[in-house]
Formats: C-alpha cells, sequence, structure tokens
C-alpha cells in the first residue's frame, strides 16, 4: 500500500502494481474446481478491485487538478490562469489637467444633445459615453502607459454599470467590445492627437494617439476637433486604416451607424460664444441640448397657447356675428308684422294684395 496526494489531501490505496497484480492473479485463476460459491465470491472480489483501481485514478486525477490550480493553471487547458485588472484596479487619472475651459462644456453639449437618440437606440440602457476616461488597451507598467483617454467616446451595448458600481474605466480586455467613435479636443498644434508612432518602433518608443485609436483600439470613427480653427477632421477605418472623410453638402460628417452627422456650429453654448461641435440628424436637423429642448418646448406651448387665444377670439366673432344676424333678423321680422297688421287695419290682406 502507498500514500498518495500533491499537499491537497492524503489517502491510502493499493497501488497501481499492487492493483495489476491482485487482478492478474483473478485472471489466471483456474475457476473449472470452483463451486458457484466460490466463483461468485472470486467475481465479487475481481468487482471490488476494478471499482478501487477506479476510485484511486478518479482521486489521483483530482489531486492532480487541485495542484494544477493552486499554481495558477487551467487543468482543462494546461495553461496558465492570468488575473487581469478590472477598472476597480486600474488608475483613473493620469494626473494631467484639462487643457481648457472650453472642453467641459463640449463634453456636455455632445452628450446632452445625443442622449435621447441613443435611448431610442438602446431602450434597455446598454450603451456608455466616456468624458475624458480612460481607455486600457494593453496591460503595461505603470499602467496609465497602456491607455488612452479621449475628450469623448462612445460605446454602444455595453452595462452602464459593472457589478452595480459605475464605470472608473474601460477596461479593453475585460469586454471587447470597442468604442464606436472617440473624439479628441485640440488644445496645442493637433500633433498629439495626429501622432502615429507605433510602439513596435522602438524600445522606448510611446504609442501615439493616432495609432491606438487606429492599430489598437480600432475604434470605427476618430474626429479631431480644433475649437481655434473652427474645424473638425473625422476619420473612418477602412480595411483596418483610418481614412480621412469629406463633408457632404452641409458641410457635416456622416456617423452613419448612429444616423447622424458631425460639424461645426457657431454660436451660445452656456456663457460662451464659440465654434462649437455638434450633431445633426441625417435629415440636417439640428440636435438639441436639453435646455434647447425645453426652450422648444416652452415655445411650442407659447405658440399653442396663442393659437388658442386665437381661437378663442375667432369664436367669440363668430358668436358676435351670429348675435348681429339674429337681431337684424327679429327687426326685419317685426318690421313686417307691423306692416301686416296696418294693411289689414286698411281691409288688405297681406298674402293677397293687389296687383
Amino acid at each position: 500500500m502507498s500514500e498518495i496526494g500533491l499537499g491537497v489531501g492524503r489517502c491510502q490505496v493499493m497501488s497501481d502494481n499492487e492493483l495489476q497484480e491482485q487482478l492478474a492473479w483473478f485472471d489466471e485463476a483456474d475457476d473449472r474446481y470452483l463451486t458457484s460459491e466460490e466463483r461468485a465470491t472470486l467475481e465479487r472480489q475481481r468487482a471490488d478491485l476494478q471499482r478501487q483501481r477506479a476510485e484511486t485514478e478518479q482521486q489521483r486525477r483530482e489531486n492532480l487538478e487541485a495542484f494544477l490550480r493552486s499554481q495558477g493553471f487551467d487543468p482543462d487547458h494546461t495553461t496558465p490562469i492570468l488575473s487581469l485588472p478590472d477598472h476597480t484596479q486600474l488608475p483613473e487619472s493620469d494626473g494631467t489637467f484639462v487643457k481648457n475651459f472650453q472642453e467641459h462644456p463640449q463634453s456636455i453639449l455632445l452628450t446632452t444633445s445625443i442622449q435621447p437618440l441613443l435611448d431610442t437606440r438602446h431602450p434597455d440602457g446598454h450603451y456608455a459615453i466616456g468624458q475624458d476616461c480612460g481607455i486600457y488597451w494593453r496591460l503595461t507598467e505603470p499602467p496609465e502607459r497602456g491607455a488612452e483617454a479621449p475628450d469623448w467616446f462612445y460605446v454602444p451595448d455595453v452595462p452602464p454599470l459593472l457589478d452595480g458600481q459605475m464605470r472608473r474605466s474601460y477596461v479593453m480586455w475585460k469586454e471587447i467590445i470597442a468604442p464606436l467613435i472617440v473624439i479628441e479636443f485640440v488644445s496645442g498644434d493637433g500633433s498629439e492627437e495626429r501622432d502615429r508612432t507605433s510602439p513596435l518602433s522602438s524600445e522606448a518608443a510611446k504609442a501615439g494617439k493616432f495609432w491606438v485609436y487606429e492599430q489598437a483600439i480600432r475604434a470605427p470613427f476618430y474626429a479631431i476637433y480644433e475649437v481655434e480653427n473652427a474645424a473638425v477632421e473625422v476619420y473612418e477605418l477602412v480595411a483596418n486604416c483610418y481614412q480621412q472623410c469629406s463633408p457632404n453638402d452641409r458641410g457635416h460628417y456622416p456617423i452613419a451607424p448612429l444616423g447622424v452627422e458631425l460639424g461645426i456650429w457657431q454660436g451660445r453654448f452656456g456663457n460662451q460664444i464659440l465654434p462649437w461641435l455638434r450633431w445633426w440628424d441625417s435629415a440636417g436637423v439640428l440636435l438639441p441640448t436639453g435646455n434647447e429642448r425645453a426652450e422648444q418646448e416652452r415655445q411650442r406651448a407659447e405658440r399653442g397657447e396663442q393659437q388658442a387665444q386665437l381661437e378663442r377670439q375667432r369664436a367669440e366673432q363668430e358668436r358676435q356675428r351670429a348675435e348681429t344676424e339674429r337681431q337684424q333678423k327679429e327687426v326685419e321680422r317685426q318690421r313686417r308684422e307691423q306692416l301686416e297688421a296696418f294693411l289689414r287695419s286698411q281691409g288688405f290682406d297681406p298674402d293677397h294684395l293687389p296687383e
């Protein structure tokens, strides 16, 4: 007998050799001279040995699997089980400042104007909008080196919360689905947003934003907005490479999967009059913000009240006209009755006057 174990429990079992010897003895035994009872006993002993052998094999397999798991391996695939960090374990900021006072309201403008459309497209609420939030695309040390934080991005078909917690970042290796569109707001000369440097070009090279969005994150659309130049460039991923898009006849860039257009709108948002980046629908109608929708509703209600007031005035005028007509008819009737009464007093029949 031998002792089997791998640090996860031990048991006294018969060794393979001992089991093989016992089974071989039973196989070679000449049972021609055995009674029926002795033969039945022999069969039971053989079955018990076979059962013990199966149990031993199962115990050995379970011990091996437990040991492999304790060492970080998957027994079914014999590959290491990596414990990759999630959004709660990765930094949510790289410590840099927002570049200027226009970026925050610009993000709000993009979000509030497109949310009603996204709510319609995602009745289950499964979508996420990031504003200056990290997208982790590579596991590095330090972690921030493997992340980019677009000024604005949208991801379809993902839950807004993870296990009931708000998102701290977007971790590609945990969720797979890439953002449909990422947008960068240029604050400098635009070289950072157009940087195509590959991290494979040298050991010390830092991946450029353009390369990350195109080759690593692979967002179908990438927009570069320059408020100083009142301009936006839009790129679409075609055959694994970004191709710069051309504007339509309205000067907008269609984002076909969303059924919207992206372009520049000159006007006031908050307390700033600037060339803002905004959404239009596919017919060229500007998508309003929450405040603009409220103002449109107020104006609509005001027009409705004015229309109702006009209707009331028309009804009153019609009533007065009908009353005047009734009074005129009454005067005519009274005049006719007076004339008929006079004619009768003179001996004439008002209904048969002489020619």
